[in-house]
């Protein structure tokens, strides 16, 4: 029957016996491209948690065991860390005056961070990341390393030697007062009594200070603050100005506290972040010079005039042999979806940029260097020192406030208002604060070998 015949042809090709299953299986090539996806699929995904959910300490170990590179990740060596021989020269060494120590990588160093915010009592609330609420301290245990040679170590009680009887004095935005708080900090973990270090007015640290100094009474020196984000005079208008002008800045007169700087040993300036059209002509401050506001003078022409106007105080008002003068260049933000007012963010930023990147010029950097192209045969410009930070701060989206800056017990503020532009500490500015002291002792050591050059040159008589 037709029936029948059709069910007795169908079953022995359709049907699996047990036999054909295990056969089957046998033949079976786990490495099957549908099997294989599946595979590295589930292997990232638990990189990714092992990542995120394991002691970071611990990962970055046992890569450095195996002397390896991960995603980029520049692993030191043991001797690297402790800034022995790793086939660079130092930077202090007579032959490594022609390394570029701005031109160099992030690097995962255990020994880092230099202090802990909670030790410290000299950093202004919105700063203190950690106390603040943010849950990761990865960015706390980065250094940066020159490519071609290698820094000396930050030592406190050296820098504090260096500045016995002396002024340290930063000028600048509040920015520099990161800085300045940094720096603070890390001269500190080298005084045993911190009751010895105080502010020499009794004023405490808070944010809208205008001027504070800091006295380090073992060593008879202070390290001082003065707050002139834009470097020239900010006031009020001359008469007659137009009803839409609130304030000027004068960009041919220095700020009105300069008398105080210009007699400090060490001068650290910086400006650039309130350069910029949302805080000037957008607000209501335009530009003056002289006694006439120029309207039509806009923020790139203002501050390289202000440039000017620097360069002209350090000839004629700043002992240049006396005073070393640096100048920090700007140090950028990172605001991505908007800025700080339309809900910019960087709170999911964990890691460094890693390896070479691109850093677009800013224009504030580019004036800059104009300026100073124009007077580079001049004294005064031929003594004032670069801290150039620009392009190694551009790799740290990770190291700023973000949310993490209303104070501790305040919790974290509005995904919609992040601080994208200052720094946690420890963090960031510890390595620009490195570099500083690695320019002061290089300087130091070059004015010792000229002395003894020149005590050597033999006496001619004629």
């Amino acid at each position: 029957m037709p029936s029948n015949t059709a069910t007795s042809s169908t079953t022995p090709r359709d049907t699996m016996t047990h036999l054909d299953f295990f056969k089957k299986l046998k033949r079976l090539n786990p490495l099957e491209p549908s099997l294989g996806i599946l595979g590295f699929f589930l292997v990232t995904v638990l990189l990714i948690c092992c990542f995120f959910y394991l002691d970071y300490r611990s990962v970055t170990r046992g890569l450095r065991h195996h002397g390896i590179s991960w995603s980029g990740l520049v692993v030191p060596s043991s001797s690297e860390l402790t800034g022995g021989d790793s086939g660079r020269l130092g930077f202090l060494d007579k032959r490594g005056d022609w390394c570029d120590i701005f031109d160099g990588n992030w690097v995962w160093d255990d020994n880092y961070p230099l202090y802990q915010s909670q030790d410290c009592s000299f950093i202004d609330a919105g700063f203190r990341c950690l106390e603040n609420g943010r849950p990761d301290s990865f960015y706390t245990k980065w250094r940066w390393q020159p490519k071609y040679c290698n820094l000396p170590r930050f030592d406190a009680r050296l820098m504090l030697e260096k500045l016995r009887n002396r002024r340290l004095v930063f000028v600048g935005d509040s920015v520099g007062r990161n800085q300045w708080e940094s720096l603070l900090c890390m001269l500190a973990t080298a005084v045993p009594d911190n009751s010895s270090i105080y502010e020499v007015n009794g004023n405490p640290i808070t944010k809208h200070r205008g001027f504070l100094a800091f006295m380090f009474k073992d060593y008879n020196c202070t390290l001082e603050y003065y707050r002139a984000p834009f470097l020239i005079v900010q006031g009020r208008p001359p008469a007659g100005a137009p009803k839409e002008v609130k304030l000027t800045l004068r960009v041919d007169t220095l700020d009105w506290t300069s008398p105080k700087w210009k007699d400090a040993d060490v001068l650290v300036l910086n400006s650039g972040h309130w350069w910029n059209h949302e805080k000037t002509i957008r607000g209501g401050c335009y530009f003056q010079q002289g006694e006439k506001v120029r309207m039509e003078m806009s923020v790139e022409t203002a501050y390289g005039r202000s440039i000017e106007t620097l360069i002209d105080w350090l000839h004629t008002e700043v002992n240049m042999s006396k005073t070393r003068v640096f100048f920090r260049t700007y140090a950028p933000v990172h605001f991505r979806g908007g800025d700080w007012k339309t809900g910019g963010s960087c709170h999911l930023e964990k890691l460094p940029d890693l390896g070479s990147v691109v850093v677009s010029p800013d224009y504030r950097f580019k004036l800059f260097f104009d300026v100073l192209s124009k007077h580079s045969n001049e004294s005064q410009v031929m003594n004032l020192h670069l801290l150039n930070v620009t392009s190694m701060s551009a790799r740290r989206k990770d190291g700023h406030a973000s949310l993490y800056y209303l104070g501790p017990g305040s919790g974290p503020a509005s995904l919609h208002r992040q601080d994208c532009s200052h720094w946690c500490l420890p963090g960031v500015p510890d390595s620009w604060n490195e570099l500083l002291y690695t320019l002061i002792l290089k300087q130091e050591l070059v004015h010792a070998q000229d002395l003894t050059e020149s005590s050597q040159a033999p006496f001619v008589t004629t």
